[in-house]
């Protein structure tokens, strides 16, 4: 017995949220199947129709539909008894999963092998070496108490997968297989290696029956994935599948190895000695014994520019002879679907050759992971908190580098320790995380008072508030004026460095949500060489993914002019970064705002080198060096925010200021800003250093710590011939 459910939604209603990251179905599709993983069936799926099969018995037709309608009306902000979603829900027969006919030696067995088992929650650990989450935890329920061993719900999470079918009165339990796809179908992303997972379990019978293990195995796969998105997890589970599948005859498990091809090293062999080795040692193994069949995995990242070169067709080769007993993966970063082809069409010389690609993860699929995260420890995530952990998320990716599932799992456990101590202080046993809670794991996250208040409190802002404003009123008459096309409202700040540039896009950010024209209003921070890939296919599939996660917000790129330098040479990847980043500006010109900044002349180069990013980029604000009253305020402002200081560092610190000569005002190396706070933190760590060598308690900034920190070589003016600078 079964439940079918029919899911609908206006066609109206999902045509205003086709823009959205996550199609609405998709989202309801994402839901169910967290709800009902391990008995679900999925039938039909449309961009506005879903149906489904669970088959448990004692499933509550009730509970199902409230739940789909409440979790919907609450993500979407609407009225639960809206008609844009229509659920009909009926009784049926569910067809069951059967596995294939057990051999002799299976009739003797009477449970799957432990290391099949299904692990708590259905969710398993990405990285093997930690134990996954089949270890003994001291969970948390909702009432705080921490399970003991005689409690039933701790058993009942820790039992074995075969255990847990009471609810299916009749039929075969659950098989091995059918637990290895379910692993599979809890992973989060990674569609095509699902794909993948079915295709094999589905041609395993033919194989063994056939006797045609040599097909199986002569065929090779491209796994196209960044680093730190559970490459090793995903071979694991094909181990245990290939095992499940009876492909190979030990259900034990086999051995999957991971090797990194080096970079070419002249025109020598070198490199491939390692591997030739493992090579060697499958190759003593007789064709007819599969018990010993293992995994290989080589990462051919380094070789991607020589793919066709006559030392890696050699390599190849012997690959492709030693296959009668090896699983065989070649790993290349996330590249894009043209050199992704060209890999395979070179590979495919020798070997049948299949590509899997593993896209960077959406924000919805971060959050579905973390959350699976914070649910093995017993802790729930408010929604106001998740804006904080996805804030902290873009923080991690500013540098260019985001190392998938494991930087997800560092913020998830840095926001749980936070939250432990928290307790610990409080003396108090709570496992929500609040936005309180989660706003300490966020070092750029402010929003004191509206944008246009926070402009206001910066110092020498009145000329950037009036173009600002200016370029805001431009950009809203567009929006509203049905005869002209949507705008483009990319921007270009151009000035010395610290003259408050990257601050200012922050703040342009949060107006434009605050007036509409943004959806969400995120600032993503990055640097110009950041969008640049390590090898051949690898830039154009990195830049497009950044722009997505900026989609709604504000992408800003410091030291934009990096990414053009003037010349032909192939090997620099700038170019290509641009043209995708040109693209992304057009197709998406009305929900991204890309804000370039540079120094004037470097950006006008950049400008001028590059018509199509100059037509799209209309408004440009030019940033000031600030003066040396603007200098000393600045100072002053640093001093206020929570510092204790003694009044006499003021009159000391504004004759220094006052000092600085006009040559280095001026001068384009000059910092401004970021010169005056790089001064302010000097003298709290002289101020700190004193305080702790005199065994005092308390930091108060005082006129000899001001002194001590200006007599330092960074901060003493210096006046040479044709020459201005800072002392050495």
């Amino acid at each position: 017995m079964g439940i079918r459910i029919k899911v609908a939604l206006s066609p109206e209603w999902v045509n205003q949220h086709s823009g959205d990251e996550v199609k609405p179905i998709a989202y309801i599709k994402y839901f169910v199947r967290e709800k009902f993983w391990r008995f679900l069936d999925m039938e039909k799926t449309t961009d506005t129709e879903l149906s489904m099969t669970v088959r448990t018995y004692n499933a509550d037709v009730e509970e199902i539909t409230g739940s789909i309608k409440k979790e919907f009306s609450e993500h979407y902000g609407i009225n639960s008894d809206s008609n844009v979603i229509e659920i009909a829900v009926e009784k049926t027969e569910a067809p069951r999963r059967r596995p294939p006919a057990p051999s002799e030696d299976d009739a003797k067995k009477k449970s799957a092998p432990a290391d099949l088992d299904f692990e708590r929650e259905g969710h398993f650990c990405d990285d093997p070496e930690e134990g996954g989450d089949d270890e003994p935890k001291e969970g948390k329920p909702e009432g705080g108490e921490a399970k003991g061993e005689d409690d039933p719900k701790r058993k009942e999470d820790t039992s074995r997968a075969e255990d847990r079918n009471d609810d299916i009165p009749e039929g075969p339990k659950v098989s091995v297989i059918d637990n290895c796809i379910a692993q599979f179908e809890a992973l989060t992303g990674a569609e095509e290696l699902k794909s993948l997972a079915c295709e094999i379990r589905d041609i395993a019978p033919e194989i063994i029956k056939n006797n045609t293990y040599d097909v199986f195995y002569n065929q090779a796969y491209v796994f196209s994935i960044n680093d730190g998105y559970g490459l090793t997890t995903y071979l694991d589970l094909l181990m245990k599948l290939l095992c499940a599948v009876k492909v190979k005859k030990n259900s034990s498990g086999g051995k999957v190895i991971e090797e990194k091809l080096p970079p070419p090293k002249g025109n020598t062999d070198e490199p491939f000695a390692r591997i030739r080795q493992i090579l060697g040692r499958s190759n003593s193994v007789k064709n007819s014994d599969r018990s010993n069949v293992e995994i290989l995995c080589i990462d051919i990242s380094e070789w991607l520019n020589q793919i066709d070169s006559h030392l890696f067709r050699d390599f190849l080769y012997e690959v492709q002879r030693n296959m009668s007993s090896l699983f065989v993966v070649f790993r290349v970063p996330f590249v894009d679907k043209e050199v992704l082809e060209k890999v395979k069409y070179s590979l495919g010389d020798l070997m049948f050759v299949r590509t899997v690609s593993f896209p960077p993860f959406t924000k919805s699929e971060i959050q579905g992971y973390a959350q699976r995260e914070f649910d093995k420890y017993g802790f729930k995530m408010s929604s106001s908190a998740w804006s904080c952990f996805h804030e902290r998320i873009i923080e991690e990716k500013s540098d260019g580098k985001f190392y998938g599932l494991n930087t997800i799992k560092k913020v998830v456990r840095e926001l749980l320790y936070k939250k432990q101590l928290s307790n610990a202080r409080r003396d108090k046993t709570d496992f929500s995380i609040t936005k309180k809670d989660a706003i300490a794991i966020c070092s750029g996250l402010n929003n004191e008072g509206s944008g246009f208040e926070m402009l206001d409190s910066m110092v020498g802002s009145e000329y950037l508030r009036r173009r600002i404003e200016e370029i805001i009123s431009q950009i809203e008459f567009a929006r509203v004026e049905s005869s002209m096309k949507a705008p483009c409202i990319h921007m270009r700040f151009v000035g010395n460095p610290g003259t408050g540039k990257t601050s200012v896009a922050r703040i342009v950010g949060k107006i434009l949500k605050e007036r509409g024209v943004l959806r969400i209003g995120n600032f993503h921070e990055y640097a110009g060489r950041d969008f640049c890939g390590r090898y051949v296919g690898e830039t154009a599939p990195k830049t497009a993914s950044m722009c997505r996660d900026a989609y709604g917000s504000v992408l800003f790129i410091d030291e934009a002019y990096s990414l053009y330098r003037g010349d032909d040479n192939e090997r620099d990847y700038g170019r290509e970064a641009l043209d995708t980043l040109i693209a992304e500006m057009e197709n998406h010109r009305s929900d991204l705002v890309v804000i370039m900044a540079g120094y004037t002349d470097d950006m006008e180069k950049l400008m001028r080198g590059n018509a199509g990013l100059a037509s799209r980029m209309p408004y440009c604000i030019e940033f000031p060096n600030f003066t040396r009253e603007q200098l000393y305020e600045i100072y002053v402002s640093m001093l206020n925010k929570g510092v204790k200081y003694d009044e006499d560092i003021l009159p000391l610190a504004r004759e220094y200021f006052m000092s600085i000569p006009d040559e280095i005002i001026n001068s384009k190396e000059f910092s401004n800003g970021r010169f005056v706070r790089n001064l302010f933190e000097r003298t709290c760590a002289k101020a700190a250093m004193r305080c702790q060598l005199s065994k005092i308690n308390t930091v108060s900034l005082t006129r000899e710590d001001f002194d001590r920190s200006v007599s330092d070589k960074e901060f003493t003016f210096i006046m040479k011939k044709k020459k201005i600078g800072f002392a050495d």
